[in-house]
């Protein structure tokens, strides 16, 4: 998950390509993401993991059901560029997750936080989330992708959190959750804070909805930041396995939660 304009991809060592013709698999690096070479003690394998291509190799084309297939076995799309035909299954040697008692509220967010100059809501504007995520000069956001997406919403499965001030979208996060794992796709921001405030008040309620996992697929500095960290495939592989079968609520019932509440530091942040 990161916030526009950042480029979405660091340490990948894999990927598969889904086109009108099937998967079909390549290693390396993919044209338009970052050149430089990552640490080869953090790029892991460059084979693919067996089981997951085998499946996904089976389908001709991606349904919304088996792109909740590949997320629960730690997979997830990505475009080349807006206007690119084909999707790619990534599944990075590093994989950046949110402690979900670790989220960093500085001094000057929880200030932001607690002016409450905003409004927080969720699922009211989906399109609006993902249509501002893909508003920039490159995005791996096609519409395949937004297709895809939007059935997820429909669904039940991808879910949007907006914050609002004075009737305007001024930022947002949306993502897919399955059982107890949020996957973060994207946010955005048009606003001092505005991306802060969106993560904080999701942090917030999915420690409420009884969520384990929170993963942003990457680390980025402004990630950092705010306390995720970078675990080994493996790793991020047993946490989602275990995270999958729990029972969690995206809108817990009751839920409605106060400035206060969502600016408290967590246990371990």
């Amino acid at each position: 998950m990161v916030s526009t304009p950042r480029s979405r991809c660091s340490t990948c060592s894999w990927q598969s390509r889904i086109s009108s013709r099937g998967i079909t698999t390549s290693t390396g690096w993919k044209s338009g993401w970052p050149k430089s070479s990552p640490d080869p003690s953090r790029r892991g394998p460059t084979a693919p993991p067996q089981n997951p291509l085998r499946i996904l190799a089976m389908a001709q084309t991606i349904t919304p059901e088996l792109l909740l297939k590949a997320y629960a076995m730690g997979l997830f799309p990505m475009a080349e560029s807006r206007e690119s035909a084909d999707l790619r299954w990534i599944d990075p040697a590093r994989r950046g997750v949110f402690p979900l008692d670790g989220f960093h509220i500085s001094r000057s967010l929880r200030h932001a936080i607690l002016r409450a100059d905003y409004q927080v809501t969720v699922n009211r504007d989906f399109a609006g989330v993902l249509a501002a995520c893909a508003d920039r000069p490159e995005t791996w956001i096609n519409p395949e992708i937004t297709r895809l997406y939007h059935a997820l919403h429909g669904m039940g499965f991808c879910h949007s959190l907006e914050v609002w001030r004075e009737g305007a979208l001024v930022g947002g996060v949306y993502g897919v959750a399955i059982g107890g794992a949020f996957m973060g796709e994207s946010m955005f921001s048009r606003a001092t804070n505005g991306s802060k405030l969106a993560l904080a008040w999701l942090m917030h309620r999915l420690r409420a909805g009884g969520f384990t996992l929170f993963d942003t697929q990457f680390l980025t500095p402004h990630l950092a930041s705010l306390g995720a960290v970078e675990i080994p495939r493996a790793a991020y592989h047993a946490r989602l396995e275990q995270a999958v079968e729990r029972q969690a609520q995206f809108e817990p019932p009751g839920y409605q939660p106060l400035p206060p509440s969502v600016a408290a530091p967590s246990s371990a942040g």
